[in-house]
């Protein structure tokens, strides 16, 4: 895999992390994050001035996944108020990987090497054990299948956007605009719902959200840029190393534990990235 696309996701895994433990860290979830999008809208369209309109064909895909991303958020949103975060965010991240490879593969084309299969399946594994352990109680039936919902349009969207990358004469045209479009329906959403909340409440969930809509746009935008660089599957198996992270900040800020299962899914999922750092697709 290129050097200079493992760090670009690496880091955009981190950026991801940190802003979901932004949304994580306190208030309604629903009103946090629809202040991050809608910010990341509002700073989008700063751009679009410096950027081209996406051409005529690459539309359908731009809106296919504007229209998926607004169902993830509602779905990651409803995941966490019934859901333990510590399972639900693992598995929703977890299966993606797998998901996109198939997507990939049937709309792309897009073959892996048995090296590249080996590292995706280190990295997977390495992030579901942390779901299985992360809990003394059992997983809410109702939040895992919210989960597996979840993960399943985080593969969709990866895959159009792994399409788009591929297709689109301007990749910075596709992610200014993408931006541009997919946080404005569900901050209105938020915004509605978020209506009877006392206004310095409200005022806190903003200035969170303005610093959280920064990481979270460098973070997706990064991914998109790096596949049009390497194969889909990788990118998205790379970038679930999120949930890795969270854990780190989460015990170094959150004052969660960070225990030797937690240890030993950071080793694997290390393992799992030198794996894919070294194969390449086919």
């Amino acid at each position: 895999m290129d050097t200079f696309a493992l760090i670009m996701v690496l880091t955009a895994a981190i950026l991801h992390a940190s802003w979901n433990a932004l949304v994580k860290s306190g208030g309604d979830p629903w009103f946090r994050m629809g202040v991050i999008m809608g910010a990341g809208s509002l700073w989008a369209l700063l751009f679009t001035p410096f950027v081209a309109v996406p051409e005529a064909g690459i539309w359908p895909l731009l809106l296919l996944s504007a229209g998926v991303h607004q169902i993830y958020f509602c779905g990651l949103c409803l995941g966490y108020r019934i859901g333990d975060l510590s399972q639900i965010y693992p598995i929703q991240r977890g299966i993606a990987p797998v998901l996109v490879a198939i997507g990939a593969y049937l709309f792309m084309g897009e073959r892996l090497s048995p090296q590249g299969i080996a590292g995706v399946a280190l990295i997977c594994l390495a992030i579901l054990s942390l779901a299985a352990h992360s809990s003394t109680q059992p997983t809410n039936r109702t939040a895992l299948l919210f989960a597996l919902f979840t993960g399943t349009n985080i593969a969709i969207y990866s895959v159009v956007d792994g399409m788009a990358a591929r297709l689109t004469t301007d990749i910075f045209s596709y992610i200014i605009w993408l931006f541009v479009i997919s946080g404005i329906p569900f901050s209105i959403l938020a915004v509605v719902r978020a209506r009877r909340q006392g206004w310095p409440q409200i005022k806190r969930h903003i200035s969170i959200g303005m610093l959280g809509s920064a990481c979270a746009s460098a973070a997706y935008g990064l991914v998109i840029w790096a596949m049009s660089l390497a194969p889909v599957t990788y990118v998205s198996a790379l970038r679930e190393t999120s949930v890795i992270a969270a854990a780190l900040i989460g015990s170094r800020l959150m004052g969660e534990p960070f225990g030797g299962r937690r240890i030993l899914a950071a080793g694997t999922v290390a393992i799992g990235v030198v794996v894919l750092h070294t194969s390449g697709a086919v």
